[in-house]
């Protein structure tokens, strides 16, 4: 066939089963753009107020469904817009595929305008990138995106296409990419590392799962569930594998890190024992590093080479594809009764329930509060929706108490923690997830940093419903000063717009609810509306988030509650 640079563009995502672009138009990609018109039938584009809004929601989209995400947008400051979610996307091992066009090819490196080093700029936070120059290069480079994207630890890529390569003319023929040399997506198995790991398994008195993203990534939660029930042994989640084990599930023993659950802190320090399963030691998760799990041994299984050793030393690494190599781990430990251990995380979990829980999800005080807010949500839903999340105090209560029972059902920015991301993610995850209620849960500060991505709820009538926590601070700004500034409240107090107003303006229906009483009717008014609608709840102020391990803290020192309340 032969088909415009441009043309070959649309022809390779569509050969790669791509369903959604989500983009921002402009001169250096105006030649992709005018040869979308031909295929619209095939492919659907979601046009964004923002190019940073378009890679967030590509996203959502790639979270929840677990396909490549694609996002398009033009040179000089449409690509370098694109930065932020690329790295927030290289940090979560998100799958996308970004195009970006770029001047001619005589032009490069003439300062030419709109021209920017866009493969240069993103090099540091792309798995791969590539500069197009030939129109005869783009079915081939598209092939290989897609194939570096998906396969082995997941990831962003991005491929900037000159002007003259978009008009150029070829012969299109299309061939998916299934190798690449000197590409080695995931190591081989190591038989005896299987065997090392399962000797300490069998041996440790006080072993301890920690699970994260690597599991959801490797679609191996049913795996999952059959080494930790074989081996009898209690599990605790990073932010981003709360969907990996059902939140329900006896040996799941909750939140790890910063704001994670008082047991599951206290208790890294007390096995003798970790098992890490796709996770990669976090510095939230290990606070002080000098003062972590020096006790226990540990056995770490992970895909990514560069991420054993790199800040927890292993004893015995098991390199490999989870749902490989789970397997063949559960088959060689015993099936064994730790139940006096996990009764040392229900003890613990007795004060948290009563210092913190309770009072947070049935507060007696008059103001109300994010984890009460996330509660009622949970009984609404029967933990049968979609939670995504912006970045601050409502993330971790909704890390906290949103409960998870289905697969990739919680969106959130993990290693990045980028504010603004929640709102054109929830977006791309109703795109992705059309026929699952989709709840956005942000706070203030974080919706208006992509609060005109209402015009792309608007004009693409996604459904999504919108509670905004609103406590009228940068919540978590506010409570670090707060505990550790002596309540020195610098440049944190926000005075807002009337946010329904705003809503309704875009087309988008909504309510304020100020008062106790009025929370579970507008809850289930919100729910029950046909369309997409802002709840917007007002906070009290000093809602703090505990647990909590402070900067430079041994994961030991976890406080419950503020000294100067």
């Amino acid at each position: 066939m032969k088909m415009t640079g441009s043309q070959a563009v649309m022809q390779s995502l569509i050969e790669e089963g791509a369903e959604y672009i989500f983009g921002y138009p402009g001169g250096a990609i105006m030649p992709v753009y005018d040869a979308m018109m031909q295929y619209l039938e095939k492919i659907k584009h979601i046009l964004t107020r923002h190019e940073q809004g378009a890679i967030h929601a590509a996203q959502g989209y790639a979270r929840v469904t677990g396909d490549v995400g694609v996002c398009i947008a033009t040179s000089g400051p449409g690509a370098t817009n694109l930065i932020t979610g690329i790295a927030d996307a290289m940090i979560d091992s998100t799958p996308l595929v970004c195009i970006t066009g770029q001047v001619g090819s005589p032009l490069l490196g003439t300062d030419a305008f709109q021209e920017t080093d866009v493969v240069g700029i993103s090099m540091p936070v792309t798995k791969w990138n590539y500069l197009v120059t030939k129109a005869e290069e783009i079915p081939s480079v598209i092939a290989q995106a897609f194939y570096i994207a998906r396969t082995g630890r997941p990831g962003p890529v991005l491929i900037d296409i000159t002007k003259d390569a978009q008009f150029g003319e070829i012969d299109f023929k299309y061939e998916k990419c299934t190798r690449i040399r000197s590409y080695v997506p995931k190591p081989e198995i190591d038989e005896e590392q299987i065997a090392d790991a399962a000797k300490l398994i069998n041996e440790a008195k006080k072993p301890y799962i920690l699970f994260g993203q690597g599991i959801v990534l490797g679609n191996a939660e049913d795996e999952f569930k059959a080494f930790v029930e074989k081996s009898g042994i209690p599990a605790a989640w990073t932010i981003l594998g709360v969907t990996a084990l059902d939140s329900n599930h006896p040996q799941n023993v909750g939140m790890l890190g910063m704001h994670g659950n008082y047991s599951t802190n206290i208790l890294s320090n007390e096995c003798d024992l970790i098992i890490a399963v796709g996770m990669r030691f976090d510095d939230r998760v290990t606070g002080d590093l000098s003062r972590y799990a020096k006790q226990a041994k540990v056995v770490h299984l992970e895909i990514d080479s560069a991420e054993i050793n790199k800040i927890v030393k292993a004893d015995v690494p098991v390199l490999g594809d989870v749902k490989e190599t789970l397997p063949l781990l559960t088959n060689l430990i015993n099936t064994k009764d730790h139940s006096e251990w996990m009764a040392r995380f229900k003890e613990l979990d007795k004060i948290e329930e009563e210092k913190v829980i309770k009072p947070e999800m049935f507060p007696t005080k008059e103001g109300m509060t994010m984890a009460e807010v996330i509660r009622i949500l949970n009984e609404k839903t029967k933990d049968d929706a979609i939670f995504v999340t912006d970045v601050g105090q409502h993330q971790m209560f909704a890390s906290r108490y949103c409960k998870r029972h289905s697969k990739r059902s919680f969106v959130t920015s993990g290693g990045l923690g980028t504010m603004g991301f929640g709102l054109p993610a929830a977006f791309g995850a109703k795109m992705g997830a059309p026929d699952k209620e989709v709840i956005l849960i942000v706070g203030d500060g974080g919706l208006q940093m992509t609060i005109q991505e209402f015009g792309t709820i608007m004009q693409s009538e996604a459904a999504v419903k919108i509670v905004l926590l609103n406590n009228k601070y940068l919540g978590m700004v506010r409570q670090w000063q707060q505990l550790f500034f002596d309540k020195r409240y610098s440049h944190t107090y926000m005075v807002n717009p009337d946010f329904i107003q705003v809503a309704n303006g875009f087309g988008i229906e909504g309510k304020k609810v100020v008062d106790r009483p009025d929370l579970e009717g507008a809850v289930e008014e919100m729910l029950n509306h046909n369309g997409a609608y802002l709840l917007e709840v007002s906070i009290e102020k000093e809602d703090n988030v505990f647990p909590m391990v402070p900067t430079g803290a041994s994961v030991a020192e976890v406080i419950l509650e503020a000294a100067n309340k």
